[in-house]
């Protein structure tokens, strides 16, 4: 083992979940008004409609994909009777299409930020910097997707890249693991890390937040001052005021 090969796949994952976790802290506690997406849905629609949904829910499909391919270690899919041969063609086909579909919406949600004034006046360099990251971390993770299909990547990630994963939250880090690591697993895994070490200073702690408020707070009441509401009934939650014309 070489000093490089410490500092990379020792040092580094817990410097960068360190930042991870404090940043956030810090963040809510010091920037809770900056604590948000800065929508720009107002600005434009009509990209936002094919981009944010495609982005989204590829990127959960996407997410739960890496934990089950790096949390759930190997002998335990062997255990329940799924053979190797059947899970890496699942996860393969669904990787697939989850990181094209990531990648087209990220695409799109670029050039609409790039192209509408608008929203490009409301693009922050942190989030400029955000968006190089993550095209480069779904990048490196897509093409080792393509790779693994066409049979032109001879390392399983299974072996290596999961079980140094896990190594890293058993505070038992095993960094040779890496070294036999291809190269695009090597540098989906840096990104990754580096994408996790600035996620708290970006517009991606949206993530973490939830209106878990809205389900338990009080009816809105609207009232109005029309002597008429319509043909149709008076809907819940709308009150005249006064009772009648004023």
């Amino acid at each position: 083992m070489s000093t490089l090969d410490i500092l990379l796949w020792v040092v580094v994952p817990y410097i960068s979940l360190a930042i991870f976790v404090v940043g956030h802290y810090w963040r809510y506690k010091y920037d809770k008004f900056g604590w948000t997406t800065r929508s720009s849905q107002l600005y434009e629609r009509r990209l936002l409609r094919w981009g944010s949904p495609l982005f989204h829910f590829g990127i959960l499909f996407v997410l739960l994909g890496h934990v089950g391919g790096l949390g759930i270690p190997k002998s335990w899919t062997s255990a329940v009777g799924i053979s190797e041969e059947a899970y890496h063609a699942v996860a393969l086909v669904t990787g697939a299409i989850a990181g094209f579909c990531t990648l087209a919406g990220l695409a799109i949600l670029i050039y609409r930020r790039r192209t509408v004034g608008p929203v490009f006046s409301a693009t922050t360099r942190n989030d400029k910097f955000m968006y190089v990251v993550l095209t480069a971390t779904i990048l490196f993770g897509l093409s080792n997707t393509v790779l693994g299909a066409l049979g032109h990547e001879g390392v399983d990630y299974r072996d290596t890249v999961s079980p140094w994963f896990r190594s890293i939250f058993y505070f038992q880090p095993q960094p040779e693991l890496m070294t036999e690591a291809g190269l695009g697993f090597q540098l989906h895994a840096l990104s990754a890390l580096l994408l996790f070490a600035i996620w708290p200073f970006t517009r991606l702690v949206h993530v973490f937040s939830a209106p878990l408020g809205y389900f338990t707070r009080p009816y809105i009441v609207y009232r109005s001052r029309a002597p008429h509401l319509g043909n149709r009934a008076t809907p819940r939650g709308w009150d005249r005021v006064g009772g009648g014309r004023r």
